[in-house]
C-alpha cells in the first residue's frame, strides 16, 4: 500500500533547477538554506557591520575602514613571518622563503593603504580627529607583534594592553620566543657561519642589536653563489626590510602631511617619533654587508 505524506510533515526541499542560457551556460544557484556560503566562510556580514563612526563628517568612514584593512593585513603579515620562522627553525628554508615572498606582495597591498590617508589636508584631519581620543595606531598590538618578529622587542611595549588579557598573552609570548631574525641568525650558524654564543644565546625578549660577525656571515654568503639557498633567503628577507622602511616613511609624510608638528593622537611626539622610527632598518647586517661585498 502506498504511504502518503502526513499533512504536517515538512516536505523535503527541492533542488532548485537551474536554468540552461542559450550559449549553454548554467546562472548560478541563487537559493540556498541559510546564508550563502560565501558568508559563511568570509564572515563579510560581521566585517561590512565593524565600523563605528562617531563623528558627521563622510571622511571619518575611509579613515575607519582604511584602519581596519590594515588591522587585517598586519594579521595576515604575521602568520607569514611566523610560518617563515617555524620553517627556519627545522632548516626548511624553501616554505620560509615562500612565505617571505608571499609577504612582500602583502605588504605591498598594506603600503598602498595609505593612498587614501595621504593626501588629507589638516583640516580635512581635524574634522573628525577628536573622535580618535587617545586612540593611535602605536596601540596596535598586531602591528606590535608584527615588530616583534622583526627583533624589534620592548616589554613596554605590552603597557597598554594589560587591559585585554588575551591580546597581552599572545604579546608576551611573542615576546619572549625568538624572532624571525633571531632564526635566521641561528640557520646561519647551523650552516657553518661562526657566530658567537652570545649573539646566538641573547635575551631575545629584547631589541636585536647588530653584531660584526652576523655582518661577516652576510658578507660571506653575497660574495658566494647568488643562487645558493641562503642568498635566496637574504635577498627575500632584504625585500622584506625595503617595504618595512616604506611603510614607515609613507606613515611619515601622510601624518606630516595631515597634521604637520604637532603631538600625535595618542600622545606621542607624532611626526619627530616617526622620523626616528624611519631612519632605522631592519635585519640591519643585511643592510651593512653590502658594503663589504
Amino acid at each position: 500500500m502506498s504511504q502518503q505524506a502526513h499533512p504536517h510533515e515538512a516536505a523535503e526541499p527541492e533542488t532548485p533547477h537551474l536554468e540552461q542560457n542559450p550559449d549553454g551556460t548554467l546562472d548560478p544557484n541563487l537559493d540556498f538554506a541559510g546564508t550563502t556560503p560565501y558568508e559563511d566562510y568570509v564572515r563579510a556580514d560581521v566585517l561590512t557591520h565593524l565600523q563605528h563612526t562617531l563623528s558627521d563628517d563622510p571622511g571619518e568612514m575611509v579613515f575607519l575602514v582604511t584602519t581596519q584593512v590594515m588591522e587585517l593585513w598586519f594579521t595576515v603579515i604575521v602568520h607569514e613571518w611566523e610560518t617563515a620562522a617555524n620553517a627556519l627553525r627545522s632548516d626548511d628554508v624553501p616554505t620560509a622563503i615562500a612565505a617571505l615572498k608571499r609577504s612582500v606582495r602583502e605588504l605591498e597591498a598594506l603600503n598602498a593603504s595609505w593612498k587614501p590617508l595621504g593626501q588629507l589636508t589638516p583640516a580635512q584631519f581635524n574634522s573628525y580627529r577628536s573622535a580618535l581620543g587617545e586612540g593611535s595606531g602605536f596601540q596596535s598590538a598586531m602591528y606590535r607583534r608584527m615588530e616583534f618578529l622583526l627583533g624589534e622587542k620592548s616589554a613596554s611595549m605590552l603597557v597598554p594592553h594589560r587591559g585585554a588579557p588575551r591580546v597581552h598573552a599572545e604579546l608576551e609570548k611573542a615576546l619572549h620566543e625568538p624572532s624571525l631574525y633571531d632564526e635566521v641568525v641561528r640557520l646561519l650558524a647551523r650552516r657553518g657561519h661562526p657566530i658567537p654564543a652570545s649573539v646566538l644565546r641573547r635575551d631575545v625578549s629584547l631589541r636585536y642589536e647588530p653584531a660584526d660577525a652576523v655582518e661577516a656571515a652576510w658578507t660571506a654568503v653575497y660574495a658566494g653563489d647568488e643562487s645558493d639557498e641562503l642568498a635566496r633567503l637574504g635577498e627575500a628577507l632584504t625585500d622584506v626590510g625595503e617595504l618595512i622602511w616604506r611603510w614607515r616613511n609613507d606613515h611619515l609624510v601622510a601624518t606630516r602631511r595631515a597634521m604637520g608638528a604637532k603631538s600625535g593622537t595618542g600622545g606621542s611626539a607624532g611626526v619627530a617619533w616617526l622620523e626616528k622610527r624611519a631612519r632605522k632598518n631592519v635585519f640591519p647586517e643585511l643592510w651593512t654587508a653590502r658594503s663589504h661585498v
